[in-house]
């Protein structure tokens, strides 16, 4: 029990410092100013016709200048029938394009491919089951004009959903996005969301884009934003404003979520920040000490007063960066308890399997 408290210690002290880090970001406060910054909105799809028109129709009520922006669709080799002419409205600049493949990853291939043809000074990548918001370009755009900053990463949340299974992805997706925030208010960002990505043309092409990880299939956003800290960190930032957030749906089985979770961790053992390999490590080193010190009480070799102040001191920790981020995201911590008992077993298997398992995503298989 020694080196279990010891481990947890460790655990206790990094996400103590993530919600520090969390507590020292400002929320930016989006003043009124003239927009004046270019988008080109890219979205990379694959069999997702159903839900682009969703998406569309969201970024055609943005408060903002139609000239000042434009979408760009690529299609991934998509399998259905989605027509562009069904679903973009004529009041705002949308064109498909088709992937050009060059690379292991089709995301990655998706994004350049865009940026080719983009005619803006800005790229902004969401994913096609996102909805924006009203004032996300406007908010953006102040914080670019305020800032002073050449990439900008924002929140992603998931729309509301009934269910322990939909319950369990919000509480693991916040501890992502709280981690994300901490880490920024820490000054060593290393991780933030493709769903809601923006950064210069040229700063994309200063990077040289995504070269040195066209193996790896995901990672189109913190590779990116890696290479833009090794470069220089200060021309990154987090915009914390909930009217830049950016809404996606969970996934409707465990399966899928298995699955994207697994495809999100595998692109950690190619990070190049020193904090985000050591949290992924403490992260899954508490895990794995979490389920040996479970099993031991099962089988009685371990005192249950010594078990329960393990599992107690793991709640209260956890809980705190939650809530906070919780409450940053306007969503409620459901299903919390049980969920946190499942979380363990959930994150190690996802951990483990990445390292040496296939994963599908989209109709494609991955392998390591």
């Amino acid at each position: 029990m020694i080196v279990a408290f010891a481990i947890l210690i460790i655990y206790v002290v990094l996400i103590g410092s993530l919600f520090y880090g969390f507590q020292k970001m400002k929320p930016f406060a989006s003043d009124e100013v003239v927009p004046k910054t270019s988008f080109s909105i890219v979205v990379p799809f694959r069999n997702e016709g159903e839900k682009l028109p969703k998406l569309l129709y969201s970024i055609s009520l943005l408060n903002y200048p139609k000239d000042l922006f434009e979408v760009i669709l690529v299609d991934d080799e998509s399998e259905d029938e989605f027509r562009l002419l069904d679903s973009a409205r004529s009041d705002i600049n949308v064109k498909a394009i088709k992937n050009i493949r060059k690379s292991n990853s089709p995301k990655k291939d998706a994004i350049e491919t865009a940026i080719e043809v983009a005619k803006h000074d800005w790229i902004i990548t969401t994913d096609a089951d996102c909805l924006v918001q009203k004032n996300w370009l406007k908010t953006i755009d102040a914080y670019i004009q305020n800032e002073n900053k050449r990439m900008i990463a924002a929140g992603v949340c998931y729309l509301p959903e009934s269910g322990f299974l939909h319950a369990f992805q919000n509480l693991d997706f916040l501890s992502l996005q709280g981690a994300t925030i901490g880490s920024f208010g820490l000054h060593q960002p290393f991780m933030c969301n493709g769903a809601n990505f923006a950064y210069e043309k040229s700063f994309f092409y200063t990077l040289e884009g995504f070269k040195g990880n066209e193996n790896c299939a995901s990672g189109d956003d913190v590779f990116l934003l890696q290479k833009a800290i090794l470069k220089d960190k200060n021309t990154v930032g987090f915009c914390l404003n909930n009217e830049s957030v950016v809404a996606t749906k969970s996934e409707n089985s465990w399966n899928n979520l298995f699955q994207q979770r697994v495809r999100w961790a595998a692109k950690s053992t190619g990070y190049s920040s020193w904090f985000g390999k050591l949290t992924a490590l403490i992260v899954f080193g508490t895990n794995i000490t979490w389920i040996a010190v479970f099993g031991l009480w099962l089988l009685g070799s371990i005192n249950q007063n010594w078990f329960v102040l393990f599992i107690a001191l793991k709640f209260v920790i956890d809980f705190l960066l939650l809530h906070k981020t919780a409450s940053f995201f306007r969503t409620k911590l459901s299903w919390f308890f049980l969920a946190s008992l499942l979380y363990p077993f959930f994150s190690s298997a996802v951990a483990i399997y990445s390292l040496f398992g296939d994963f599908n995503w989209k109709g494609r298989v991955f392998r390591k």
